[in-house]
C-alpha cells in the first residue's frame, strides 16, 4: 500500500479523516466523484447483460446499495469515514460472506467498476492506481472457487 500512500501523499485535514490514509479523495474530485463512482458502477451493473448475476445478489433499491457503496468509497480513499459513521468498521470480507462470491462474480463487479472509475475520474494515473489497489480488494472478497 505504501505505493498507493506515495502517489497521493497525505495532508492534514480538519474532519475525521485518517491521516495515514491516502489523499485520492482530494485529487480526485471529493464528494462529486466520488458519487459518480457509486452512480456509474450501479448504472453499469443495471445496464449490462453480463454482470446480470452479479445485480441479482443486490437488495432492492439499489439506491440504497449506490449510498453504501459512496460512503465506503468516501473513507477508503481518504475523505471522510461516512461509512464507518453509520454502520462501524466496514469488515467487507464478513459482510460479503453470506453471497457466493467466485472469480466470475469478482470480475462482473470489477467490470462495472473499472467502467465507474474509467468515467468518473479524469486522470487516467490515478484510473490505474485505483483501480489496481480497489482490484485487490475485491480479489479479497472471493469466498468460492
Amino acid at each position: 500500500m505504501n505505493w498507493f500512500k506515495k502517489l497521493f501523499a497525505s495532508k492534514p485535514q480538519a474532519d475525521d479523516r485518517d491521516p495515514s490514509q491516502s489523499n485520492a479523495y482530494d485529487l480526485i474530485g471529493g464528494e462529486k466523484t466520488i458519487r459518480l463512482i457509486a452512480h456509474y458502477f450501479y448504472q453499469q451493473m443495471q445496464q449490462r447483460p453480463d454482470t446480470q448475476s452479479l445485480l441479482s445478489i443486490h437488495r432492492a433499491p439499489i439506491a440504497d446499495s449506490e449510498q453504501k457503496l459512496f460512503e465506503f468509497l468516501s473513507g477508503w480513499l481518504g475523505g471522510p469515514q461516512l461509512y464507518q459513521q453509520k454502520y462501524g468498521h466496514p469488515a467487507l470480507r464478513a459482510r460479503h460472506m453470506p453471497f457466493a462470491i467466485d472469480q466470475a462474480m469478482v470480475e462482473q463487479w470489477l467490470t462495472c467498476m473499472e467502467q465507474a472509475i474509467i468515467k468518473a475520474i479524469k486522470k487516467p494515473e490515478h484510473q490505474q492506481v485505483i483501480f489496481q489497489a480497489i482490484s485487490t480488494l475485491a480479489n479479497n472478497m472471493r469466498n468460492k472457487d
